[in-house]
Order: structure tokens, then sequence, then C-alpha cells
């Protein structure tokens, strides 16, 4: 039996990792990591754990949904506006648009609560030059 347990727990470990606090986290898409520019030459830098809008924006990634494409975030305390509030933040691939490969949209960036922030309105990914609450996706392309 605890070979059992074992063996699935290590099949689990890759699905997740933990911080320091004992939280599971999950993983980014791979295309998602990196350093990015968007449209507006506004340039990122994103882990499994931190969405960095330069220069002093910061979201701490408490989930990462690679399903229905989205990223649950709490924004940083130090952040210029809505500090401590949560962020939902949905994602998509584009096609034929190179070099930008994803963008995303700031669905909600102001929740009190987590749960207010995955209950919002998602954004329309099939409508990426209005989708974003009426605006387009920012276009993300690697630095």
């Amino acid at each position: 039996m605890q070979l059992i347990k074992l063996v699935l727990f290590g099949c689990y470990s890759l699905l997740f990792s933990v911080d320091a606090m004992g939280q599971e986290k999950t993983k980014a898409p791979t295309y998602a990591l990196g350093s990015f520019q968007d449209d507006y030459g506004i340039k990122y830098a994103i882990s499994d754990t931190l969405w960095f809008q330069k220069e002093s924006v910061k979201y701490h990634i408490l989930e990462w949904n690679q399903q229905e494409q989205w990223v649950l975030a709490k924004n940083d305390l130090l952040n210029p506006s809505e500090p401590g509030k949560y962020t939902r933040i949905d994602y998509r691939q584009f096609e034929k648009m190179e070099p930008y490969k994803w963008g995303f949209c700031y669905t909600v960036y102001d929740a009190d609560t987590k749960e207010k922030a995955l209950n919002a309105l998602s954004a329309d990914r099939a409508n990426p030059k209005k989708g974003c609450n009426g605006f387009p996706f920012s276009r993300l392309k690697p630095l």
C-alpha cells in the first residue's frame, strides 16, 4: 500500500509545485513562461508564480488553469492600483499573428475575493479584437 501511495504522489507532483507556505500551485503552459512585450510596448516577466508587468505591477499567481485558460492571482500590496485585491487573467494562443504567439485579458483586477474573481464573466476568446470587456486582448511576443 505504501508503494502505491508513493507512486501516486510522484505522478501528482509532476502537475503541481508547492510554495513555502505549503500551498499547491499549478504550472503555466510552456509558451507563457519568460519575458514578453505587448502591442503597447509594455514588458512582462511571467513565471509559474509571478506575473510581473514592468516596472511596478506584480500579480502573485495562485492558480493556472490550462484547460479553461485563466490565471488567478493576488495583487501585490505595493501595486499602484488595487493592492491586495484579486485578479483573473484570461489568455489564449494566436495563429498567424507572428511575432505574437498568445495574448491575455485582465478580465477582473479588483475583486475582493478569489471567488468573485473566478466567477467574473470570462473574456470572449473567439473575438480577440473586442473580447476583453470591449477591448482587444493584449498580444505578447517573446523578448
